[in-house]
């Protein structure tokens, strides 16, 4: 299948004022008047939003997938994102009413590659782990629209922390849930049910976002189909412009090379079989000892 990587694109910083917000599960979804954000995103983009005020001691911002955008409408352009609030910041975040304003960067990051325009356009399936399904939704828009045929696979704990299902039955063209207790769909993981909807619709390619150890099992599904893994990552981010390296991870270049990379620029979408996932372990990601500049690297 041919790809094609997202062109370097324009970052803007805007005063996001939130239009709607609203509970879905466990989590909170937010709109924010975004012009000039909204017109320049493509699915797999991420922003990143101030947290606490002009006076607060929140200095890092947080970064989130953008599930939607509206470019032009009633608000201007508006950006949709999907929040579960975990921690001091995202509890701010998910507690802001509407008419309450941030600041907001974007879009960042690497988007997902599209299909060229083709006359037998390659099915594909896109696998969302939690609310890391949020920037699948609109990205299997995009492929339809180019006539591929798209399938989804949603996994989660449990029913609560599914997200998307209702918009998934409307933007795919076929739903799997999964969940770990049951209580919705298949209990098990996606990996249980991922051969069988690659098998069944002879998909060129899948498109991935959620835990890392769910990427890494997408990866090898995948890749032992035939098929091209496309993963967005979910590398803590702390600034999202690529300047603290909280976010780094090891990635084999096109030579072969692996070299500690920068997530929020380089990424958030990797070619699956590109990233070292030997290199993780326990949730925690190591430096491999042949990685460019790492201490145990041989020099010839």
């Amino acid at each position: 299948m041919s790809t094609a990587r997202g062109l370097e694109t324009q970052v803007v910083e805007v005063t996001g004022e939130l239009v709607a917000t609203r509970r879905v599960g466990a989590y909170q979804h937010l709109t924010f008047v975004a012009p000039g954000i909204a017109e320049l995103a493509r699915p797999g983009h991420f922003v990143a939003l101030a947290v606490g005020g002009p006076t607060s001691a929140n200095l890092l911002r947080r970064c989130f997938s953008i599930h939607q955008v509206t470019p032009s409408g009633t608000y201007g352009g508006t950006v949709d994102v999907v929040v579960s609030a975990v921690g001091v910041g995202t509890e701010w975040i998910s507690a802001l009413r509407p008419h309450d304003t941030t600041s907001i960067i974007g879009p960042l990051g690497r988007p997902f590659p599209l299909p060229t325009v083709q006359e037998s356009p390659p099915a594909c399936v896109l696998v969302g782990g939690g609310y890391g399904s949020a920037p699948l939704f609109w990205l299997a828009e995009r492929l339809r629209e180019r006539g591929c045929h798209v399938e989804m696979v949603l996994g989660a704990a449990t029913e609560s922390k599914l997200f998307g299902v209702v918009d998934a039955r409307r933007s795919a063209d076929g739903v799997t849930v999964c969940t770990d207790d049951g209580s919705a769909g298949h209990r098990g993981w996606v990996s249980d049910v991922l051969p069988e909807v690659i098998t069944r619709t002879d998909a060129h390619v899948v498109y991935a976002c959620g835990p890392m150890g769910m990427l890494e099992s997408v990866t090898r599904i995948a890749t032992a189909h035939g098929a091209v893994a496309q993963v967005a990552v979910e590398e803590a981010m702390a600034c999202g412009v690529g300047v603290c390296m909280t976010c780094v991870l090891p990635v084999r270049g096109n030579d072969g090379v692996t070299r500690m990379v920068r997530s929020c620029v380089e990424g958030p979408v990797f070619r699956g079989d590109r990233i070292r996932w030997d290199a993780f372990e326990g949730g925690l990601c190591t430096v491999p000892e042949d990685t460019v500049g790492a201490a145990g690297m041989k020099v010839h």
